[in-house]
């Protein structure tokens, strides 16, 4: 069994420093911040949160593996899925990928596009960590030839103008900052995070500001039955406005979202009484989500049916939800690694690839813990959604 190895002593200090601003805040704040607000810290601090910092986070050296590091076959599969609705919205369209990651996923989609005649306008990644940026910008900039290069543009936020065109976002939501909430004699508070007498981080329940009190009274509602007593989870009312933000002056286009999370049924089921909140470091689960400020990932699974609820709100036609493997599955993932194996050099390499697509769609692997969740206005997605939907359990 392997066991989580120790931060070093540089990792400690980095660490150390965060945990005193993160302290100051809630001391300034009167002794205590919500939990989203520790989650935003630990994460977003400048130059000292998880994703603001310089560390590998994705691959193997990294914490967690997205689907587009463990396979180019992913990112191919999605650009195939959304090329007829770049193609029908023509030349002028933009292709907006929030949280570009690595940069793998931009590199196979555009090459993959170039490919299927349906090369965008513009393909503009809205990443927040400067540092990620960077590790994008010097991959793309080493691996695409200078026409698909010439193409990306980062942005420092949405794009506010009048636009048209896809917005992608793979593993996104799961990282914004949530609030958490617990129910006690019947009411709704909200989980805050105070200091104990020697500076450590604990849990501090306060009532529940009216917005969030009335989204949850809104999600139990649509439950079988009340949350019992100390029932706690994450719920994301902020999920509309951020959809609302990150889409800024879209127009006619299409909208995908992949992640791991539940329809809203499963993921307030009664046994899970503690929420979906977890952390990560070098591919280890932390069960103390507190523990090494700006050293591990911090997570919540997505309530998709709050972002159905999220993505027709803002005035698009929802198209379909399925989950990640019956995604792939529908938009060539057999055609693609068929082609992939046909370029390989070798039987290693081919064995690899047949491996990767396995990764990406076994039920114990990604296949059916990830699921994919499409928008619409103004055009048709197509296919892309008509192998195995689950849109009857939103």
């Amino acid at each position: 069994m392997q066991t989580l190895p120790l931060p070093d002593a540089d990792a400690l200090a980095h660490s150390a420093h965060l945990r005193e601003i993160i302290q100051e805040q809630i001391i300034a704040a009167g002794g205590s911040i919500p939990f989203w607000k520790f989650m935003e810290l630990a994460l977003y601090a400048p130059g000292l949160g998880y994703y603001s910092a310089g560390a590998t986070k994705f691959g193997d050296a990294g914490d967690f593996v997205t689907a587009p590091e463990i396979s180019p076959l992913y990112a191919a599969c999605v650009a195939d899925a959304l090329t007829p609705v770049l193609q029908q919205l023509g030349p002028d369209a933009q292709f907006v990928e929030i949280g570009g990651g690595s940069g793998a996923f931009a590199e196979t989609a555009l090459a993959k596009l170039l490919a299927n005649d349906a090369l965008p306008a513009r393909y503009a990644i809205l990443e927040p960590s400067a540092d990620l940026r960077e590790r994008q910008r010097e991959r793309l900039q080493a691996r695409l030839p200078p026409l698909l290069f010439e193409l990306v543009e980062w942005l420092d936020g949405p794009i506010q103008e009048a636009w048209h065109g896809v917005l992608f976002a793979n593993e996104v939501i799961d990282a914004l900052p949530t609030p958490r909430f617990t129910l006690r004699d019947e009411e709704v508070f909200e989980e805050h995070v105070a200091l104990d007498g020697e500076g450590r981080f604990l849990r501090s329940d306060r009532p529940a500001d009216p917005m969030l009190a009335a989204a949850v009274r809104h999600v139990e509602r649509q439950l079988p039955e009340p949350f019992a007593e100390g029932y706690r989870s994450e719920l994301l009312a902020q999920l509309p406005y951020w959809l609302q933000a990150v889409v800024g002056g879209m127009g006619d286009g299409a909208m995908l979202f992949v992640d791991y999370g539940y329809a809203r049924g499963e993921y307030y089921q009664p046994q899970r009484r503690d929420g979906t909140l977890r952390a990560f470091r070098q591919h280890h689960l932390v069960s103390d989500v507190f523990a090494d400020p700006g050293l591990q990932d911090i997570t919540a699974s997505v309530d998709f049916t709050a972002l159905a609820e999220a993505g027709t709100g803002a005035g698009f036609d929802f198209t379909g939800y399925c989950s990640q493997a019956s995604f792939l599955l529908g938009n060539r993932l057999q055609e693609n690694l068929e082609r992939a194996e046909s370029r390989a050099k070798d039987d290693v390499a081919r064995h690899n690839l047949r491996q990767q697509a396995k990764l990406l769609t076994l039920p114990s692997e990604m296949g059916e813990r990830f699921q994919a969740m499409g928008f619409q206005r103004g055009v048709e997605f197509g296919a892309a959604f008509l192998a195995g939907d689950l849109s009857h359990r939103l």
